[in-house]
């Protein structure tokens, strides 16, 4: 008989603090309850903006328009300082959401950060936007055979937002899902193994609105400046359901404190959050998902379990 968990859940997320953002208290939900929970983290985040002051020194150079992406200083091993140093926030946010499973595709930076789209870093040679598809699938693939999710969740095929690294993630995560049930696809990377379930995170405008207006309210503002609801990712407009409501209610302070760790990315206060653009926004601890092959309309609302249908 197996020794794993009879319910695993695999995550694929672009940059460290993603998966906190987007997934903390599901994460933090299901780890309680005794889900094998595996993260897998595509990059380091080597061109993510910092916030703390004390952290500057971290700060990657900003590339100017039209000129070659310069090149941070990096250690032996090609990991850069702001890279090593979300490492640990990485780590620091897991044991928050008490996840003992977390992974980076392919190894610590086998794949870096793409910075936002139309900068030159995007075609920086080894950025995860220029990694081939089917190279960069194969080690998800290991992955998705030897952890055996039912479930896996990562972006819809925007990203959310439209960030290059979190395409990438996406496609990657679906070519390794069509990838691992192929018993011809690299044998030698384990047995065959389909999830039953792919999910994309999303949050209904409503929800996202009522948030808003929950920070908005509070005196004194906890935020000079807020963000709009279209600047939240994977945003669903009124009419189009989710799939699943992951009540991670009872483990918002966990995610609250995930979030926290990632200090170089997110300050979290008064319920809400803001990145280094300083725009508040609301910290949603009730999480949402679309599948990403919609299996018909469900009656009654979205289901409340990932797992809901899903054979152990």
């Amino acid at each position: 008989m197996s020794a794993a968990p009879d319910r695993r859940l695999l995550l694929v997320h672009a940059h460290p603090d993603d998966e906190s953002i987007n997934n903390g208290a599901t994460m933090a939900r299901y780890a309680a309850e005794g889900v094998q929970v595996t993260l897998v983290t595509c990059t380091l985040g080597e061109e993510g903006e910092v916030i703390p002051a004390e952290l500057a020194h971290l700060a990657p150079e900003v590339p100017q328009p039209g000129a070659p992406a310069p090149e941070p200083p990096a250690a032996d091993d090609g990991i850069t300082p702001l890279a090593r140093h979300r490492m640990s926030e990485l780590a620091h946010a897991m044991r928050e959401l008490g996840v003992t499973d977390h992974r980076l595709l392919g190894g610590p930076g086998r794949y870096r950060d793409s910075g936002m789209m139309g900068l030159s870093t995007n075609s920086r040679p080894g950025s995860f936007w220029q990694a081939p598809l089917d190279e960069a699938a194969l080690h998800l693939v290991r992955v998705v055979r030897e952890v055996r999710p039912q479930v896996m969740v990562t972006y819809d095929p925007d990203g959310g937002y439209g960030h290059p690294d979190h395409i990438k993630a996406h496609r990657v995560a679906m070519r390794a899902a069509e990838l691992s049930a192929d018993a011809d696809f690299a044998p030698e990377a384990g047995e065959p193994h389909r999830p039953a379930r792919v999910y994309w995170n999303c949050v209904p405008r409503p929800v996202v609105e009522e948030g808003f207006a929950r920070l908005r309210s509070q005196s004194p503002s906890p935020y000079e400046v807020y963000a709009e609801p279209e600047d939240v990712p994977g945003l669903l407009e009124d009419g189009v359901p989710p799939d699943v409501a992951v009540d991670g209610r009872a483990y918002a302070e966990a995610k609250a404190a995930a979030m926290s760790a990632h200090a170089t990315q997110i300050t979290v206060h008064g319920g809400g959050f803001a990145l280094s653009n300083g725009l508040g926004q609301p910290l949603i601890s009730t999480e949402y998902y679309r599948l990403a092959r919609p299996q018909g309309e469900r009656s009654g609302g979205p289901a409340t379990d990932l797992f809901d249908g899903v054979d152990a």
